[in-house]
């Protein structure tokens, strides 16, 4: 019976910078630990703040898991709301990783277009959070990735199915939402998505 689940793939970040513990990373692993979302098969992916291997990775994972969904969750100091990215870019990738390297002309994929929009209706899912019995918020963006590896990894997705990709930024633990707050606050999302596909 369980074989028979569709795949949602989730992915949170290593260490960087001020995170020695990236929140991105602790929020999906409560989500799994606590088996936030039952009914499909979830994997979770810790991925470095690493262009290259991000990159390698990312395209692997598609690869081999072929999941339904493809979930990125990022940690940003600038949200205090679930949030919720609509779209990626290719250029403009100057900051530095955590080996102090950028990708190739600061570009994610050579000749790609500028901008790519997800498929998934960002706005219902903000609304389904908003709506659910809970203390959770959640807002929609169109800028918030940044051009960095949040911004650097959706787009990788996005270039490989927008229909089946998301990219959400969870604010640092406590600011407002606790561990397990923010685990909820990504399976509810993840939840609404799932609404969005066909079974």
């Amino acid at each position: 019976m369980g074989n028979d689940k569709r795949t949602v793939l989730i992915t949170g970040f290593g260490p960087f910078g001020e995170h020695s513990v990236n929140v991105s990373w602790v929020a999906v692993q409560n989500l799994k630990r606590r088996n936030l979302l039952p009914d499909v098969n979830v994997h979770i992916e810790e991925i470095p703040v690493d262009y290259q291997e991000v990159s390698q990775i990312v395209t692997e994972l598609w690869e081999m898991e072929d999941p339904l969904l493809m979930v990125h969750v990022g940690v940003s100091d600038f949200v205090n709301k679930i949030t919720l990215e609509q779209r990626a870019h290719n250029t403009g990738y100057y900051l530095k990783d955590i080996k102090g390297k950028t990708p190739n002309k600061e570009c994610c994929r050579e000749e790609g277009e500028e901008c790519i929009c997800a498929g998934l209706d960002m706005s219902r899912v903000s609304a389904e959070i908003n709506n659910a019995d809970n203390e959770l918020q959640a807002e929609v963006s169109y800028a918030k990735t940044g051009r960095y590896l949040c911004d650097f990894v959706y787009y990788i997705s996005l270039s490989i199915n927008k229909s089946r990709s998301a990219f959400i930024h969870v604010p640092p633990l406590n600011q407002p939402y606790t561990e397990d707050q923010l685990g909820e606050g990504v399976a509810v999302a993840i939840f609404a998505m799932l609404k969005q596909l066909p079974k």
